[in-house]
């Protein structure tokens, strides 16, 4: 019996779940607009454990969202991952932030897109076919209306970035599943279960998250 605590911090929602083998049995979770990730995550986390009874004791590993993502969020989960792992000695499993998005779509055939919003028309991007077998690497790219134009079976995008993408990509064949928005640590538990079993582990001193292009910091002129 493998009991792993899940965290998604990658975006505006903060997520936490406890699975057990592989199984969600509890999940906490809210997207605000004000990234409220650094004021609910340890709370979520106290909560999840609570509502599992069980203890800390019990996890066998911790899985956390390792982008790419907001450059602080994902700070903030693998911050409180890495000092779990560290305090309770067990393995900490880095989970793909795009994967766990498209492994939200129920879909039979196609591909699935997922896209995060990186600002004005750039996204951060992946593509999977339907049984989520990665088919195009991360990129962070700029969208238009020659974005996926070689694709012809049908295109299953999820993500935030709807609302600024259905305006350029507009064949017949590209689909907006816009009710899955943001990666959920519920998602998370089939997929770290699986790294779990083939100890698809990563080192705990000196894992970083995956941000995809640099954080900048701009300093005034004056």
């Amino acid at each position: 019996m493998s009991f792993i605590l899940n965290i998604e911090t990658a975006t505006k929602n903060c997520s936490v779940s406890i699975a057990k083998n592989g199984e969600t049995i509890i999940c906490k979770e809210i997207a605000e607009e004000g990234y409220s990730h650094a004021e609910k995550l340890h709370v979520f986390i106290e909560e999840v454990i609570e509502e599992a009874k069980i203890s800390v004791q019990d996890l066998a590993a911790i899985a956390v969202s390792q982008g790419p993502g907001s450059y602080t969020g994902l700070r903030i989960g693998v911050s409180a991952a890495k000092g779990l792992c560290f305090a309770l000695n067990i393995p900490l499993i880095a989970v793909d932030t795009l994967q766990t998005l498209a492994s939200q779509a129920n879909v039979s055939e196609g591909k699935i897109i997922p896209m995060l919003d990186a600002r004005r028309m750039e996204v951060y991007s992946e593509i999977f076919n339907a049984d989520l077998q990665v088919e195009r690497e991360i990129l962070a790219e700029v969208i238009d209306e020659n974005s996926f134009k070689d694709f012809t079976e049908k295109i299953y995008f999820v993500g935030d970035c709807a609302d600024k993408c259905k305006a350029v990509l507009t064949k017949d064949n590209f689909v907006f599943l816009e009710e899955i928005k943001y990666p959920s640590a519920n998602a998370m538990s089939k997929i770290s279960y699986s790294k779990y079993q083939k100890s698809d582990t990563v080192d705990v001193a000196y894992f970083e998250p995956y941000y995809l292009k640099d954080f900048m910091m701009t300093t005034s002129k004056k």
